[in-house]
């Protein structure tokens, strides 16, 4: 069987590739002209260049494809010029659901987020049946994932395109080479950029995990139904407690409250504005950083037999990777193989 896959360089679609190439599928891989192709060098797939905002190249590198992974999108929460957010994310999502109906796949798996899902709390996990309002949705990267979603579901439901959703969580683990706005926590704790944390909390899914989530939305899901691939629901202290374990190297014991982040993001926002360069916090990181996104993967579980990896675990080979991928500076990494 051959699989079409989109956003195959990035951090969810290199570990996707992988998992297709274990179970014997082969691979046609669409990656636009100027893309980092570190991810997949070496891997026996076929490239082919293109990009989901074309729709012709999307079409002429899925002929001949059984199965189709949309997992390319924009993950930040800073992108300039800002309607290229949705144009990756919404149009290229329908350019390819499009492609799949006109050429008749057997089945797409389209990878969204739990961004496009509603907020749960500390106490009560989100679900995929948690209502989202529209509304007061913080952030255009969740705005366009929330409309892509509903793009993959009209083209489940009222065009019968066998569409399977999966909604990862906070992904973590090998491949993060941008890196992704989850990964650069987690490098910046190895650079000791970490000073503070906020009172939050996320759930914490193993990258590998995810990919084989989607082999198994594939195998065993539902069409039109959103599936979580989350795993460990655990606080910010938490997380940076788990890194400090697992490196040596001290947790920041200092907690910024919401009053005090917001202001120095919007001033960190309108410096990167002025002079350039990405904002470590923005004010919309920092208005969802006051919710705890806390999820509940049950679904995932109990009807795909989807794994659940620990926390710790995930950020163990996590932190391995960016030490063994030169990303970290060699005297932080020499610190850390001491201990």
């Amino acid at each position: 069987m051959k699989a079409f896959v989109t956003g195959a360089t990035g951090f969810i679609g290199a570990n996707v590739v992988r998992a297709l190439l274990e179970r014997g599928l082969s691979v046609c891989a669409l990656v636009r002209p100027a893309s980092d192709r570190r991810n997949i060098v070496g891997l026996p797939i076929e490239v082919v260049e293109g990009d989901i905002r074309d729709l012709s190249s999307v079409k002429r590198g899925m002929e001949g494809c059984e199965v189709v992974f949309h997992v390319g999108a924009l993950y930040s929460f800073w992108v300039r010029p800002q309607r290229l957010i949705y144009e990756v994310n919404v149009d290229g999502t329908r350019n390819v659901l499009r492609a799949a109906l006109e050429l008749g796949v057997e089945g797409v798996v389209y990878t969204s987020s739990v961004a496009a899902l509603g907020l749960g709390s500390r106490e009560r996990p989100a679900t995929e049946e948690t209502p989202v309002d529209p509304e007061h949705i913080v952030s255009d990267y969740k705005r366009s994932k929330f409309l892509a979603q509903r793009v993959a579901l009209e083209f489940a439901h009222k065009k019968k395109l066998p569409v399977f959703i999966v909604n990862p969580s906070y992904p973590v683990g090998p491949y993060d080479v941008k890196p992704t706005p989850t990964g650069q926590l987690i490098l910046d704790f190895l650079r000791r950029k970490v000073p503070a944390y906020m009172d939050t909390g996320m759930n914490v899914v193993a990258a590998e995990d995810v990919a084989l989530g989607h082999l198994l939305v594939l195998e065993k899901g539902r069409p039109g139904e959103p599936y979580i691939l989350g795993g460990e629901n655990v606080s910010m202290k938490a997380l940076l407690g788990i890194l400090a374990e697992i490196t040596g190297l001290p947790a920041p014991r200092l907690r910024i409250p919401y009053a005090v982040a917001l202001p120095l993001a919007y001033l960190n926002a309108w410096f990167c504005k002025a002079f350039g360069g990405v904002p470590r916090m923005t004010p919309d990181t920092v208005r969802m950083a006051r919710h705890y996104m806390f999820y509940d993967p049950r679904k995932a579980v109990e009807e795909l037999g989807f794994p659940q990896t620990p926390a710790k675990e995930a950020l163990r080979r996590a932190v391995e990777w960016f030490r063994g991928s030169g990303m970290v500076e060699r005297e932080i990494d020499r610190r850390w193989r001491q201990t």
